[in-house]
Protein backbone atom coordinates (compact mmCIF):
# COMPACT_ATOMS: atom_id res chain seq x y z
CA UNK A 1 0.00 0.00 0.00
CA UNK A 2 1.36 3.20 -1.42
CA UNK A 3 2.33 5.83 1.78
CA UNK A 4 0.32 8.88 2.82
CA UNK A 5 3.76 11.63 2.24
CA UNK A 6 3.30 15.18 3.44
CA UNK A 7 3.92 17.75 0.52
CA UNK A 8 4.44 21.46 0.43
CA UNK A 9 3.08 23.81 -2.41
CA UNK A 10 3.18 27.48 -3.14
CA UNK A 11 1.09 28.85 -5.98
CA UNK A 12 2.77 30.91 -8.54
CA UNK A 13 1.58 34.41 -9.76
CA UNK A 14 2.50 36.75 -12.38
CA UNK A 15 2.31 39.96 -10.40
CA UNK A 16 3.04 42.80 -13.21
CA UNK A 17 2.80 45.85 -10.49
CA UNK A 18 3.36 44.88 -7.33
CA UNK A 19 2.61 48.27 -5.49
CA UNK A 20 -1.29 47.53 -7.21
CA UNK A 21 -1.18 43.91 -5.29
CA UNK A 22 -2.68 42.34 -8.75
CA UNK A 23 -2.07 38.96 -10.18
CA UNK A 24 -2.72 36.19 -12.12
CA UNK A 25 -2.17 32.58 -10.91
CA UNK A 26 0.14 30.68 -13.69
CA UNK A 27 1.53 27.27 -12.06
CA UNK A 28 2.03 25.52 -8.59
CA UNK A 29 5.18 24.17 -7.18
CA UNK A 30 5.20 21.24 -5.11
CA UNK A 31 7.57 19.15 -2.96
CA UNK A 32 7.40 16.15 -0.92
CA UNK A 33 10.32 15.27 0.60
CA UNK A 34 9.86 11.72 0.89
CA UNK A 35 9.95 10.63 -2.23
CA UNK A 36 12.63 13.63 -2.76
CA UNK A 37 9.97 15.08 -5.05
CA UNK A 38 10.28 19.12 -6.36
CA UNK A 39 8.62 20.37 -9.75
CA UNK A 40 6.12 22.97 -11.12
CA UNK A 41 3.79 23.42 -13.51
CA UNK A 42 3.11 26.08 -14.95
CA UNK A 43 0.50 27.56 -18.09
CA UNK A 44 0.39 31.01 -19.38
CA UNK A 45 -2.62 32.15 -21.24
CA UNK A 46 -1.43 35.22 -23.10
CA UNK A 47 -5.14 36.90 -23.19
CA UNK A 48 -5.31 36.63 -19.52
CA UNK A 49 -1.82 38.62 -18.57
CA UNK A 50 -2.58 41.37 -21.40
CA UNK A 51 -6.21 41.99 -20.34
CA UNK A 52 -4.26 42.82 -16.68
CA UNK A 53 -1.38 44.36 -18.08
CA UNK A 54 -1.00 45.26 -21.98
CA UNK A 55 3.12 46.08 -22.05
CA UNK A 56 3.29 42.67 -20.75
CA UNK A 57 5.85 40.81 -22.45
CA UNK A 58 4.75 37.04 -22.55
CA UNK A 59 8.29 35.38 -23.38
CA UNK A 60 9.86 37.16 -20.50
CA UNK A 61 7.50 35.67 -17.94
CA UNK A 62 7.95 32.32 -19.61
CA UNK A 63 11.78 32.79 -19.10
CA UNK A 64 11.33 33.42 -16.03
CA UNK A 65 9.20 30.60 -15.68
CA UNK A 66 11.42 28.20 -17.24
CA UNK A 67 13.87 29.26 -14.75
CA UNK A 68 12.13 28.65 -11.90
CA UNK A 69 11.71 25.04 -13.68
CA UNK A 70 15.26 24.75 -14.19
CA UNK A 71 16.09 25.23 -10.18
CA UNK A 72 13.28 22.72 -9.21
CA UNK A 73 14.78 19.83 -11.09
CA UNK A 74 18.25 20.71 -10.49
CA UNK A 75 19.40 21.19 -13.59
CA UNK A 76 23.00 22.81 -13.56
CA UNK A 77 21.35 25.77 -16.72
CA UNK A 78 19.72 26.60 -13.27
CA UNK A 79 22.38 28.06 -11.78
CA UNK A 80 24.06 27.81 -8.54
CA UNK A 81 20.40 27.82 -6.68
CA UNK A 82 19.81 24.59 -8.81
CA UNK A 83 23.06 22.80 -6.85
CA UNK A 84 21.48 22.96 -3.73
CA UNK A 85 19.41 19.99 -2.26
CA UNK A 86 16.10 19.66 -2.91
CA UNK A 87 14.48 21.21 0.52
CA UNK A 88 16.91 24.04 -0.14
CA UNK A 89 15.91 24.86 -3.36
CA UNK A 90 12.32 24.53 -2.88
CA UNK A 91 12.62 27.31 0.34
CA UNK A 92 14.47 29.29 -2.24
CA UNK A 93 11.89 29.14 -4.98
CA UNK A 94 9.15 30.32 -2.39
CA UNK A 95 11.12 32.64 -0.82
CA UNK A 96 9.13 36.45 -0.34
CA UNK A 97 10.28 38.47 -3.51
CA UNK A 98 9.16 41.50 -5.59
CA UNK A 99 9.00 40.57 -8.65
CA UNK A 100 6.56 39.94 -11.75
CA UNK A 101 6.88 36.33 -10.63
CA UNK A 102 6.15 35.80 -6.92
CA UNK A 103 5.07 32.44 -5.20
CA UNK A 104 2.28 32.48 -2.45
CA UNK A 105 2.90 31.34 1.18
CA UNK A 106 3.45 27.56 1.27
CA UNK A 107 0.48 25.12 2.10
CA UNK A 108 0.76 21.88 3.38
CA UNK A 109 -1.67 18.73 2.21
CA UNK A 110 -1.07 14.85 2.15
CA UNK A 111 -1.00 12.71 -1.09
CA UNK A 112 -0.22 9.14 -2.07
CA UNK A 113 0.72 10.30 -5.41
CA UNK A 114 3.08 13.68 -5.93
CA UNK A 115 2.26 13.52 -9.79
CA UNK A 116 -1.38 13.65 -9.54
CA UNK A 117 -1.26 15.82 -6.74
CA UNK A 118 0.11 18.37 -8.99
CA UNK A 119 -1.99 17.88 -11.36
CA UNK A 120 -4.77 18.45 -9.47
CA UNK A 121 -3.57 21.07 -7.84
CA UNK A 122 -2.59 23.01 -11.37
CA UNK A 123 -6.12 22.15 -12.56
CA UNK A 124 -8.11 23.87 -9.38
CA UNK A 125 -5.65 26.83 -9.13
CA UNK A 126 -4.83 27.83 -12.50
CA UNK A 127 -6.96 26.66 -15.41
CA UNK A 128 -10.16 26.65 -13.31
Amino acid sequence: MPANNLYEYAIIRFVPRVEREEFVNVGVILYCRNPQFLQMKFSLDANRLVALYPQVDVEEVKSHLNAFERICLGHVEGGPIALLDIASRFRWLTAKRSTIVQTSQVHPGLCFDSISTLERLHHQLVLS
